[in-house]
This record gives structure tokens, sequence and C-alpha cells, in this order.
């Protein structure tokens, strides 16, 4: 049974400066989940034509600006679980899409700086590959086998954003069961723990979609705007890029609650204990084996 909230207290009145956005974080209101991909330096938008990449600098500088608001950024896991123990207030998710490699040393030792964790979406069917499925390039590095299992380690939540990174919702049933299904076994073999979350590839999500990830056992999934399909299996998220500057994380944040539906109030609340995990706390193989314009 789910436990009763406790009492919220009055907000603290603003920092000069500051304006007060007072925003739905119980369990029910949209959750504020953080969407990245590669963190690298670039040198022009050449290299980045998704605006899927952020320097280390400026993904420093987002989460000192979470941290200096009383926020920390976490697994999306571990947020679900805060907030059907009603403990979710002052918490992010931080989501790293498509498991590249230069998560381990572009955004691990700050995601440490700062006390944070993220969930980092690989796909074990291209482990060392690249992202060949970007026409466009520029191509970069995914995180080897070695790389997946170092992340969990590191007590980051490893999630799956499928075998080989396709779209869920023009796939046939064979595909979209070896892209949710296939890659969960896969990921439980390399870590020892068979993933909680999915993230859907090119955010494409439909009620097939969502099926297919209920049926091969994810807790939750991960979307951008899911719209009307908003719930558990299909989270909406805030994309985060190069142009994202304090000031429009702000804004972000303000318009949140507005752009996003709230989840449903009658969803069975996520399972499992709100145990939280980070650089001090990983995940243990052994101990938790069980059967990633305004956006």
């Amino acid at each position: 049974m789910p436990v009763e909230p406790p009492p919220q207290r009055a907000p603290a009145p603003p920092a000069p400066g500051r304006t007060a956005v007072r925003l739905r974080t119980g369990r029910g209101g949209p959750p504020w989940i953080l969407m990245y991909h590669s963190v690298t330096d670039t040198v022009g938008r050449a290299d980045d034509p998704y605006r899927i990449t952020v320097s280390p600098g400026l993904l420093d500088r987002q989460l000192r600006w979470l941290r200096d608001r009383g926020l920390r950024g976490v697994a999306v896991g571990e947020l679900l679980r805060a907030r059907a123990a009603g403990r979710g207030a002052g918490l992010v998710g931080l989501t790293f899409d498509d498991g590249y490699a230069d998560f381990l040393t572009g955004a691990l030792p700050l995601l440490r700086r700062h006390d944070c964790t993220a969930t980092v979406f690989v796909l074990p069917g291209r482990a060392g590959g690249l992202n060949s499925w970007d026409p466009r390039g520029p191509r970069k590095p995914l995180l080897t086998e070695d790389g997946i299992r170092a992340v969990a380690a590191a007590g980051m939540e490893v999630g799956s954003h499928g075998l080989l990174h396709q779209d869920l919702t023009t796939a046939d049933p064979v595909t979209r069961e070896r892209e949710t299904a296939v890659s969960r076994a896969r990921l439980a073999e390399l870590t020892g723990h068979a993933p909680d979350g999915f993230c859907y590839p090119y955010d494409g999500v439909d009620a097939r979609a969502v099926a297919a990830v209920r049926a091969a056992g994810y807790a939750y999934a991960c979307a951008l705007d899911p719209g009307q399909l908003t719930g558990r299996h299909a989270l909406p998220r805030v994309h985060i890029g190069a142009a994202d500057t304090p000031w429009r994380l702000s804004l972000k944040r303000a318009l949140h609650p507005l752009r996003r539906r709230a989840l449903p109030l009658d969803e069975t609340p996520f399972p499992g204990p709100a145990t939280p995990s980070g650089p001090g706390n990983p995940q243990s193989p052994a101990a938790t084996a069980t059967p990633g314009g305004l956006r």
C-alpha cells in the first residue's frame, strides 16, 4: 500500500532576483526528467546537427544550478520510488540516451562531484559500436560491454534503449520483442541485473510500443512528450542541449507542468524500496539480480 505523503510545508520565499515557481512534484504530477545524450566538447553546429551534445563545462554549470536550488539529480528508478513514498520533492530525473562512451569520461565525474546519479539507456546489441542510425553523424563511439558494466558498478542505473535502436512504432512484432525483451535479457547477462527502465528509440511511442515494453517486464519507460499515453510506461521528459543556459533551465522548469501531462493517479505505484543509489551505494549485481527550441 502506498505511504501517504507527509504534510507539505509552506514554500520559503524566493531569493532576491529569483522567480518562485511552484511545481506539482507529488505522485500524479509530471516528474521533471531531463534528457541528455552525449557529453563532450564540440567545434560547432556541424559537430552536433541533432542538438544532442553538451560540453562537460555546461553540464557542470547545469548540475550546479540544480544543487544551488536545493534540487538533486537522480536515476529515474530512484525518482519514481521516492515519489511513490511521498519523498520526491527536490528530486530531478537525469537520463542519458544512446549509451555514448563519453558518459564515463564526460558525465560521470561531474555527477559524482555534485552527488547526483543518472539512468543511462544503452544499446546492448551495439555495444562497442557507433551511432550509425544518425545519417548526418558525426559518428560517436558507444559504450562497450565493459563500459556498460562500469556504469552499473559506479552506482548509475542502466536501462535499455532497445537492442539496435529501432523505432517501435514502425517495427513488426518480432522486432518489437527483440528490442524490448531480448535487450532486457542481454543487459541482465551483462550486469547481473535485469533493467527496470526502457527508453523509446527516436522517442517513438504508441499503444503497441507501450504494450511490448510492459510485456517485457519493465517497470517504467521514458519518452519525450507522450501526450495521452503519459504514464509510468510513457514518462515525459525535457530535452537538454548546448543552448540550455541556467536561464533556459529556469524557463523549462516553469513551463514543464504546463506542457506535460500529469501521471494517472490510479496507476500502480512503482515497485520496490526507495533505496538511494550513488557512488557510495553502487548497484551490486549479486544483491540486485532480478528475473535515453524548448521541448
